[in-house]
């Protein structure tokens, strides 16, 4: 290839990049503004952590997604790994260790844990396709939900206890500390999630999966995802490759899920069921299979939107369907796809060059 093609090919991908951290940094500035100046809701407010949450969360799924080419209905379940691991980590510790220290400690052992249950969940899960992946990784979200809700966890100065049948049966000294609850889950773990960390933890998270998806990784999974034949047929490992991209976006909601567990005072295993894997997918799909960007915007619309139309009531939710049925149609519709295309061939950052198609 052409050496000024690739040029303008490296060129075009890094444009990309920045304008994606720049519409994060442009949102952050302006609701900055907006608390400042009290022009934000509390309920809005309220909203901004979950909001990250579901950001890295979406981003995420799509490097399986749409990058992979691969369903997964188990996203809920790595995000179930990080909040606990860390939450656990984050009440052993205490105040043994600086605040942020601690934090720190407590987003990398999430993120290390998840990655590490996306390893073991990918290489048996990741044989096979279709909706049999999906089954397989909804067990899995489900399993992981189901285990928490009969796991006992304490420490006192011989250890620590485990049990699965009741506090009770932990033994724990008279000065021990019950850790986890079972069903009750995790009370008291501190709260260090902020709207800053969660804008510095999804910049964090678009610079790895961007920069994977760019690597030479990257296309190979995405030349599995489009011929995975002709993939194997000219040497590239594609389970290897889809195994990093799966476990990778598994540390990544793990990360979501450090960040939702230090934004509660109790953490229990109801948030990360079923339900909230499949509103990950949506926010995916509906902005758009493969589109980073797309993830990010949808996961800020429709997180925020139930609240931004409390005041009608009875009608809110039927509003928000038809939000969701028009961003489907403007994203999948064939005669959207092609206005949008003709609006974007007439700007200067969107328009096509004959060296090839843009990715994400």
């Amino acid at each position: 290839m052409n050496t000024d093609i690739v040029k303008k090919i490296k060129n075009r991908r890094l444009r990309s990049k920045l304008i994606t951290y720049l519409i994060v940094i442009v949102f952050y500035v302006v609701v900055q503004i907006l608390i400042n100046t009290g022009n934000l809701s509390s309920l809005l407010t309220g909203l901004l952590v979950p909001i990250c949450v579901y950001v890295i969360a979406a981003v995420s799924l799509n490097l399986v997604v749409g990058i992979s080419g691969e369903l997964s209905l188990g996203h809920a379940g790595f995000m179930c790994v990080g909040a606990y691991t860390s939450a656990f980590l984050s009440n052993v510790v205490g105040s043994a260790l600086p605040e942020t220290l601690r934090f720190i400690l407590a987003i990398l052992t999430g993120a290390v844990f998840a990655g590490l249950f996306g390893l073991l969940i990918g290489i048996p899960v990741l044989r096979l396709k279709g909706d049999y992946l999906a089954i397989v990784t909804l067990a899995f979200g489900e399993i992981i939900k189901n285990l928490m809700n009969v796991v006992y966890v304490g420490i006192d100065s011989k250890g620590l206890h485990v049990s699965t049948t009741s506090a009770m049966d932990l033994h724990l000294e008279p000065t021990g500390k019950q850790i986890i609850k079972g069903a009750l889950g995790i009370s008291g773990t501190p709260k260090n999630s902020n709207f800053t960390i969660g804008v510095i933890l999804i910049l964090l998270t678009l610079f790895i999966v961007q920069n994977l998806i760019d690597s030479r990784s990257g296309r190979a999974v995405m030349a599995a995802r489009d011929n995975r034949i002709a993939a194997e047929s000219i040497g590239i490992p594609v389970t290897k490759f889809k195994l990093l991209a799966f476990a990778v976006s598994a540390a990544l909601a793990g990360v979501a899920g450090v960040l939702y567990s230090h934004n509660l005072a109790t953490l229990n295993t109801k948030k990360f069921d079923y339900n909230t894997s499949i509103l990950v997918l949506v926010f995916v799909v509906l902005g758009g299979i493969g589109n980073i960007r797309g993830s990010m915007i949808a996961a800020v619309i429709l997180t925020a939107l139930p609240e931004m139309l409390r005041f009608l009531s009875n009608y809110r939710m039927l509003i928000y369907a038809i939000v969701l049925i028009v961003m489907m149609l403007f994203n999948w519709a064939p005669a959207a796809r092609e206005w949008r295309e003709r609006v974007l061939s007439r700007l200067p950052l969107g328009r096509r060059k004959a060296v090839g198609k843009e990715e994400v």
